[in-house]
């Protein structure tokens, strides 16, 4: 019994001392008094960056050579709100690694924050940690300040960002965004924010490195409108990122029609779910972009007009894989055209407010199982069959 106890009373301060030392880790998972240290340090550069005070800001940090100067890079976004949170810290003696979160706002365009994953490298000298680079986490897609200083200008309903561009070619930006948005405004009655924020890089490897994807899916492509955060889990605020060398090689039209389709996916996101195929969301788009434009069927859509006139009229819909970016060009040009055409055509059979009430019921459905046959039947009064043998009729009578 003796033995026995004393093995018990043994085992028992093992556990209370484990216990501690778990209960000490599991409070907080950064290591000594340098997280309450780090902590601080990340509030004071964060106020720094929101008050412009760029002495306070160089009172943060010793950087190591060639790290980049981000007070500098973000100086010029008007910025409502910047925050750091501390995930995790890795110390080593005087060194240390932090993980940590950047949350901020846009202001007059971002209702909730955005969050950009960051690594931090921090050195301690004299008693104090010191920021000696801030990068983005492995992984995580860069932020436009990470590829250079931040040009900003404002439009009546848009925002352009840009890093490696004039002032000027940054307002060309800002009025197409501002004729963008009244003309989705006009073609979508649902709610939205009603302003644009179009981020231009400096080349297509920047938007490359702002997607967080190889260069080589998006070469070719104009625009793409991507969700960061904020608004609701489902639908998050929107940036339009511009591929600056495809963009550029496009006449005024072009231009006007890609900014317009963009602001339409950053109009409709609210309606977009799992439940809407590419086909209707990019149609859609490509309808408004088109809208009131005066654009013929055969001039919009050259590549299915030449598959329609070879005798190779579609014998489906698009489907997803349909728009992958790294598709032959022909072949993706004229799933666009035929997506663009089935909106066309719902709009001219029954009305442009039923394409919008069609649109609204698939997203509505939740799953995408039934979602088109459900509004087809709701919304349309047909079916799926019917309407793809009215959509390819179409298809004869206007690209034929």
């Amino acid at each position: 019994m003796a033995g026995h106890r004393r093995g018990s009373w043994v085992v028992a301060l093992c556990v209370a001392l484990c216990l501690a030392v778990l209960a000490g880790c599991g409070a907080d998972p950064v290591p000594d008094s340098a997280a309450g240290e780090v902590r601080r340090l990340l509030e004071r550069r964060a106020h720094a960056v929101l008050d412009g005070d760029e002495k306070a800001y160089a009172r943060t940090e010793r950087p190591a050579p060639g790290a980049a100067d981000l007070f500098a890079h973000v100086r010029g976004i008007p910025l409502d709100a910047w925050e750091y949170r501390l995930n995790r810290l890795e110390r080593s003696g005087s060194r240390a690694t932090a993980s940590a979160e950047i949350r901020y706002r846009v202001e007059g365009h971002d209702r909730a924050p955005l969050v950009a994953e960051r690594t931090l490298s921090l050195a301690r000298h004299g008693g104090q940690w010191y920021v000696t680079s801030e990068r983005p986490a492995k992984k995580a897609g860069e932020q436009l300040w990470d590829q250079g200083r931040v040009r900003a200008v404002r439009g009546a309903t848009s925002l352009v960002l840009g890093v490696g561009r004039s002032a000027r070619e940054l307002r060309g930006y800002r009025e197409l965004a501002d004729r963008a948005v009244p003309a989705v405004r006009a073609a979508w009655p649902g709610k939205w924010p009603r302003k644009v924020v179009v981020i231009v890089p400096r080349s297509l490897k920047g938007m490359a490195g702002l997607l967080g994807a190889p260069a080589s899916g998006y070469r070719g492509i104009a625009a793409v409108t991507t969700g960061e955060a904020g608004g609701s889990g489902r639908a998050p605020a929107d940036r339009i990122i511009v591929n600056p060398e495809a963009y550029g090689v496009l006449g005024d039209f072009g231009k006007q029609v890609v900014l317009t389709h963009e602001t339409a996916h950053v109009a409709t996101r609210t309606q977009t779910s799992p439940a809407t195929p590419l086909w209707l969301s990019e149609g859609f788009a490509d309808w408004v972009g088109y809208r009131g434009t005066g654009r013929t069927a055969p001039q919009a859509a050259p590549e299915l007009r030449r598959a329609v006139r070879g005798g190779q009229l579609p014998d489906a819909l698009p489907g997803d894989a349909d728009f992958g970016f790294g598709r032959d060009a022909g072949r993706l040009a004229a799933s666009y055209e035929g997506a663009w055409l089935a909106c066309r055509m719902i709009a001219e059979r029954w009305g442009e407010r039923k394409l919008t009430d069609f649109y609204r019921a698939v997203g509505d459905h939740g799953k995408r199982a039934g979602a088109v046959r459900d509004a087809l039947h709701d919304v349309l009064d047909t079916t799926p069959e019917e309407f793809t043998a009215r959509w390819r009729t179409y298809l004869r009578s206007e690209l034929g």
